[in-house]
């Protein structure tokens, strides 16, 4: 571990075409600023909509994404490269819990903040114990096979949110599919940036068709812009103020467990593409991620996780150098002060959002399957196997379990439903006579 809190970056010139720059390593400052500008591109898409689905403000949303990823970046010292962006673990459990109609702003929205700052709290205080002893036992206690079900779990959790949402109108569900087939098109055929964006195109996609189909031949509700010309270019986003309900901090806290997964995940594959030990950083990834969700929370801004979208983009253009985050942190900084962009934001239609949704939750779902298969787990052991049934029922049929005055939900009992049967389960698979255990860690 180096002695120095940030690292002494070496600047890289010349021909950088198939080079690996390391975290550790900076580009001239018009490809930083340009790198930069493309990182807070590949977060926008998830960071804009998980606070629309929530009711909460999308101009603060990206405003404290921008705040937390320079928090993050001041906590790791500068070593691990992320992005912060608003986490999809908060939406279901903060829809329930307000009572969230699915249009405008949340007018419960303080309970919530309340709830996610506890929830930031309890992560803090997780990255404080795996600095002091390391990250052995979170391994042990959440291994790929417990990760990935939750993960998937919470994609199927989302998911009726997402089929309610445009189950409105027939037009709605039709507009729905259109925003389906134009971001899986953006997906399949184009190269480059644009397939990376593929959230971000496929929505601008199906907007224009909305506006063309509505405004323009009639059909269904118009687009009002008119909050778009009133809107200033420059002005403070939406502030809010928490309300602590030991109700819903006891609900929302156990996302604590789901965004230590999440970020352990995300750093193991950083560390995979780079060929850098990030454990020794993993403790303070932990804080500075949980100093960041309360920090949003605090003002009116969502939960925040590390960014898997961003992650990619470094896996495509092998540039892994922090200093990046910097730059897109203070684009989204920018963003955030302007109240015309939050105008336009919120001119989106709820068909357009809803099929975008159900397109984003869908890959996080998929994405606890890809976990299994990047960590070749053996979904064969009877152990795993019934983990992984019950922790997907769990979560797709959103149980709920209530002691006195305390519920958990779907994601909630999903979570400590896949961490307490892994324990129980694992390796108590039964063999044949004769033959050895397989040892293998899942």
């Amino acid at each position: 571990m180096a002695h120095s809190w940030f690292p002494q970056w070496h600047k890289r010139q010349g021909n950088l075409d198939g080079l690996l720059i390391a975290p550790d390593e900076r580009l001239p400052l018009w490809p930083t600023l340009i790198m930069g500008l493309q990182h807070s591109v590949a977060m926008f898409g998830a960071t804009v909509l998980m606070p629309l689905l929530m009711g909460f403000d999308a101009n603060l949303a990206i405003l404290m994404s921008g705040i937390g990823t320079l928090l993050f970046f001041l906590v790791v010292g500068g070593r691990v490269p992320s992005y912060l962006g608003s986490s999809a673990a908060f939406v279901g459990l903060v829809i329930a819990l307000t009572g969230y109609s699915g249009q405008g702003p949340n007018p419960n929205i303080g309970v919530a903040l309340g709830g996610i700052i506890a929830c930031g709290a309890i992560y803090t205080l997780i990255g404080v114990v795996v600095m002091a002893v390391g990250t052995r036992w979170i391994e042990r206690l959440m291994p790929p096979v417990v990760t990935g079900a939750v993960v998937m779990a919470i994609g199927l959790n989302l998911a009726p949110i997402a089929v309610k949402s445009v189950s409105g109108s027939m037009f709605d569900s039709w507009m729905a599919v259109v925003t389906v087939l134009c971001i899986g098109s953006v997906a399949v055929f184009t190269r480059g940036l644009l397939q990376r964006l593929l959230i971000l195109m496929g929505l601008l996609a199906s907007y224009l068709i909305y506006i063309v189909v509505t405004n323009g031949l009639g059909w269904g509700t118009p687009v009002d812009f008119t909050p778009v010309a009133q809107a200033s270019w420059f002005g403070l986003p939406v502030f809010s103020a928490p309300v602590f309900s030991s109700h819903a901090m006891l609900l929302i806290a156990p996302v604590a467990v789901i965004l230590v997964a999440e970020n352990l995940g995300h750093i193991k594959a950083v560390a995979g593409m780079t060929g850098k030990n990030l454990d020794p950083y993993m403790g303070r990834a932990f804080v500075g991620d949980g100093l960041a969700t309360m920090l949003s929370a605090s003002v009116g801004g969502t939960g925040v996780t590390t960014y898997a979208e961003n992650i990619g983009v470094m896996a495509v253009t092998r540039i892994y150098s922090t200093l990046i985050f910097v730059a897109a942190a203070l684009v989204a900084i920018l963003l955030g002060f302007s109240p015309k962009f939050g105008a336009v934001i919120h001119t989106i239609p709820g068909a357009v959002l809803g099929g975008t949704s159900i397109v984003v939750f869908g890959l996080i779902a998929v994405a606890g399957a890809r976990i299994w298969v990047q960590n070749r787990v053996d979904l064969s052991e009877n152990g795993n196997l019934i983990m992984v049934a019950v922790t997907l029922v769990l979560g797709a049929g959103d149980f709920a379990l209530s002691l006195g005055g305390f519920t958990l939900g779907g994601i909630g009992t999903a979570t400590f439903g896949a961490i307490l049967l892994n324990a129980l389960l694992r390796n108590r698979r039964v063999l044949p006579v004769g033959t050895e255990p397989a040892l293998k860690d899942h």
